[in-house]
């Protein structure tokens, strides 16, 4: 299993939530190395999506109907529009290698911090396309319910629980840790094809994708860094 870390070259912020993490992981004892993982800079985004044939299809402001997915479709907070881009690139990248080398992979956002040893081999050996490992408290929608779910259920994975109405989109708790396999990437990659280009949270959805699923043992929570697509 590969393991890559979003990073943005050369921005403060990122680049120390990297060292974080990796100070983190060696701390736990992980026995995988994470790769820095080169994120899409802002200012390139409009030209990297139009050179995947991609179409950012997310509402910038208020709410739309998606008409092809049934789903309604709430603007995030988002004060540099690229940045938000660049952020949905940076998985899709990781999703294409994903695809590229045929092995499942590890996808952390600079902002993840371990905080146990990631025990992936009964993670791997699951049903599950893609498996959210993140704490999700404080980092979702009433994440207090989000978690009380999964800790009353007794999978060590489980389905995403489905905490909202059933046509807002609802899936991994902040997307800044999970692992994707070959067959979950291809299903993201079709997805965003199929519906545009989202904000990556709101695209790996359980309405649209199969086999979405998190543990029950939390292995990573989020630094508390500012925000690089909220507030950059």
């Amino acid at each position: 299993m590969k393991a890559y870390c979003i990073t943005i070259h050369g921005n403060e912020i990122s680049e120390k939530g990297y060292e974080n993490l990796m100070e983190s992981s060696r701390n736990v004892g992980n026995d995988f190395e994470i790769e820095k993982f080169p994120a899409t800079h802002g200012q390139y985004s409009d030209i990297v999506l139009k050179g995947k044939g991609l179409k950012w299809t997310y509402p910038w402001e208020g709410q739309r109907q998606d008409i092809a997915s049934g789903l309604t479709l709430t603007a995030y907070e988002t004060k540099t529009k690229e940045n938000r881009v660049g952020c949905f690139l940076s998985h899709y990248n990781c999703w294409e290698d994903c695809l590229a080398y045929e092995e499942p992979i590890l996808v952390l956002e600079h902002d993840a911090f371990f905080t146990k040893k990631l025990d992936y081999d009964y993670i791997l050996e699951s049903k599950y396309d893609i498996i959210g490992i993140n704490d999700p408290r404080g980092c979702t929608r009433k994440s207090k319910i989000y978690y009380d779910m999964i800790q009353e259920r007794k999978q060590k994975i489980q389905p995403v629980p489905r905490i909202d109405a059933f046509n807002i989109p609802q899936g991994l708790a902040g997307n800044s840790a999970y692992i994707i396999k070959p067959n979950g990437a291809q299903n993201m990659e079709y997805m965003a094809k199929a519906h545009g280009a989202w904000p990556n949270d709101a695209l790996m959805c359980h309405q649209l994708v199969a086999n979405l699923g998190v543990t029950k043992q939390h292995y990573t929570t989020v630094q508390r860094l500012p925000s690089t697509t909220t507030s950059i």
